[in-house]
């Protein structure tokens, strides 16, 4: 049998075998081939390798791990002399593993000699020497910092009415003046016994802070207080706050911080003492804060966390929080600042963070028409059904309201949401008590609990802010619904011993506008009530709003007030209270400063210019005309 000639291999051509002979040596001869070439490919990838790592791997005798690899590789001399006779180079491989040893053994015995020469030293040397280094290392960090990247010059919002507001009435001006002395004494103490720290403790008389400023004394009465301080006309203690605040506010520090209250208080203070006073520091301190805040954001939703850290950008939520859920007050309250920071800034991400959570929240389902206090920042989805106006719910109605204000009414999509966020709220939870008062209650899973918590006190300001504005002209009806809610609050204050407001209240078995809980009844310096009186008197001018705010006055200058600033009280049904001894710095950034506006003329601070925030911050109405947002499509009205 005759066998066919092969086929070329790799440029070969194998000779056709005789007739008769046998096929096996053909096969024997073929396995050696292929044996052979195998090897070889084996061969050229080991030394492929070894020479890539010689030539490209860092070339540092403190990399001991790799020199020592090598230097056993290149001791092995079968390896060597395979390399050497694969190229046909054995002359430069000696060489080579010859310079190698030479230059690992200079390593060794460099290494070694320093080490000697360490340990001939004595302590204080050593200690000179760290510090040499450590010297040298923080002359380079400098040199490298450039500082901050310098902010885009903007056009600074029509700013008006930032001062005086003295009212004609001689008796007025007096209440206004006795308002004034009592931020006085607050800030002075605060001054004195307190400084730097984040608030006040007046009853022992030394600083004091909670866990939303995390482990850090970041001087949140100061930056709370100064705008108000400036709208006072306290330009001395303004000007000290504001030295605090350029030499020792340092946000890099290791501190969990929630997220919405240093939103609200710092980045809202420190906007608005910017636009107040027109100090390019408050700005730069801001946006500092702000870039530390936006990691909050990196959730699988664009939902914030509720707490970050302000030095490794980490988040979570609140332990006690409905199932890991973020909270609808405080993700739904960063709209008016990070507006004014992509303002001021040019940089898009502020606006845009915002706007997503906008946009997602318009594509959920809405129980009964109405936004349940907490989300799921993971899932997207609702956590406990409960809908309330008071705390854990309150603010984020606020801000619908005021993103169309502060857009000079431009921003017709919030103003939409608003409109129906508070049609579903007037439907399933304002009611009339028995005894005629108009209150607003809290949805728990399907039913109503006929309890109002001091936080919803300032609905009546808010409906009355809306009013004008309102679908189907009804603006006389807000109008309307917020004086009740404003009656109502006052009856709250009116039925304790102290004529100061208690936390909750409830409207059942006969009880009205009283609270029946003992943790219930305390008042802690609130502004909610007070809030809504000013916004009551600006619409109205109805002089009981201020007669009530004068009620609350004295109240508080009798039964708050002590040698060493101001403090809440725990029972607001006893005639001999206990105090909590702390002076919030909401005392000084917004009851206060309500109770001034409210005893000062219309053309302090006037509402067609200025919005406030929910720490009572103002921030000028941005009348951009045809100026377009960074990251934003154009306004429409």
């Amino acid at each position: 049998m005759t066998t066919p000639a092969l086929l070329p291999l790799s440029g070969r051509r194998i000779p056709t075998l005789s007739p008769g002979a046998s096929s096996f040596p053909h096969h024997r001869a073929t396995l050696r081939l292929s044996e052979k070439f195998i090897l070889l490919l084996i061969l050229s990838a080991f030394i492929t390798l070894c020479f890539g790592a010689f030539f490209f791997l860092p070339d540092n005798s403190k990399h001991k791990r790799f020199d020592l690899g090598l230097e056993d590789l290149f001791h092995s001399r079968p390896i060597i002399k395979l390399i050497c006779k694969a190229y046909l180079i054995p002359s430069s491989c000696r060489e080579e593993e010859e310079s190698l040893r030479d230059k690992i053994r200079a390593d060794h015995e460099r290494a070694l000699q320093e080490a000697k020469e360490k340990l001939r030293k004595s302590r204080e040397e050593l200690k000179a020497e760290i510090q040499t280094e450590k010297n040298k290392v923080m002359e380079d960090l400098k040199k490298k910092d450039v500082g901050p990247k310098p902010l885009p010059p903007v056009p600074m919002p029509k700013v008006v009415g930032v001062s005086d507001g003295e009212p004609p009435e001689p008796d007025v001006k007096e209440k206004r003046d006795k308002i004034r002395e009592m931020m006085k004494h607050a800030w002075d103490s605060y001054r004195q016994y307190g400084w730097g720290h984040n608030e006040l403790k007046p009853i022992a008389k030394k600083g004091h802070s909670t866990n939303i400023f995390g482990n850090s004394q970041l001087g949140a009465t100061i930056v709370d207080a100064v705008d108000t301080l400036y709208i006072m006309g306290l330009h001395e203690e303004f000007k000290d706050g504001q030295e605090w605040i350029e030499q020792n506010l340092d946000f890099s520090v290791n501190a969990e911080v929630s997220v919405f209250e240093v939103n609200i208080r710092f980045i809202g203070g420190l906007l608005a003492a910017y636009y107040l006073s027109g100090q390019e520091v408050f700005k730069l301190k801001a946006v500092q804060l702000a870039e530390k805040l936006l990691p909050a954001f990196n959730t699988p939703t664009g939902i914030p966390w509720a707490m970050v850290n302000l030095k490794s950008g980490v988040g979570r939520n609140w332990g006690w929080a409905s199932a890991g859920s973020s909270i609808l007050a405080e993700f739904g309250t960063l709209h008016m600042e990070f507006v004014h920071l992509t303002y001021l800034t040019g940089n898009p991400a502020y606006y845009q963070k915002v706007m997503h959570i906008r946009k997602l929240l318009a594509k959920m389902d809405r129980p009964n028409g109405l936004y349940p206090n907490y989300l799921n920042p993971r899932t997207g989805r609702w956590g406990q059904h409960h809908t309330s106006v008071g705390g854990l719910g309150d603010s984020f109605y606020e801000y619908l309201l005021k993103a169309w204000l502060m857009s000079d009414k431009t921003d017709t999509e919030a103003r939409k949401t608003y409109d129906d966020a508070i049609e579903a709220i007037e439907r399933h939870l304002v009611r009339k008590s028995n005894g005629g008062l108009t209150f607003i209650g809290e949805w728990k899973n399907g039913h109503l609990e006929r309890k109002m918590g001091h936080l919803a006190c300032f609905a009546g300001g808010m409906f009355a802010l809306g009013a004008d504005g309102s679908p189907d002209d009804k603006a006389g009806h807000y109008l309307q619904l917020g004086a009740e809610i404003a009656h109502t609050c006052h009856e709250s204050y009116d039925r304790t011993v102290l004529k100061l407001g208690p936390e909750a209240f409830k409207f059942d078995s006969g009880l009205e506008a009283v609270a029946v809980r003992q943790n219930e009844k305390y008042y802690i310096l609130r502004p909610e009530v007070i809030e809504t009186y000013w916004y009551m008197w600006r619409f109205t001018h109805d002089p009981k709003y201020r007669q009530w705010g004068w009620e609350a006055v004295q109240a508080i200058d009798k039964y708050c007030r002590v040698s060493g600033g101001f403090s809440g009280v725990k029972d607001v049904y006893s005639s001999n209270p206990t105090y909590d001894d702390v002076q919030q710095s909401f005392f000084l950034a917004e009851t206060l400063k309500y109770l001034y506006l409210l005893f000062s003329s219309d053309d302090l601070l006037p509402l067609e210019n200025w919005v406030f925030n929910t720490e009572a911050h103002p921030l000028p109405v941005l009348h951009l005309g045809n100026i377009t947002l960074p990251g934003s499509e154009p306004a429409q009205r």
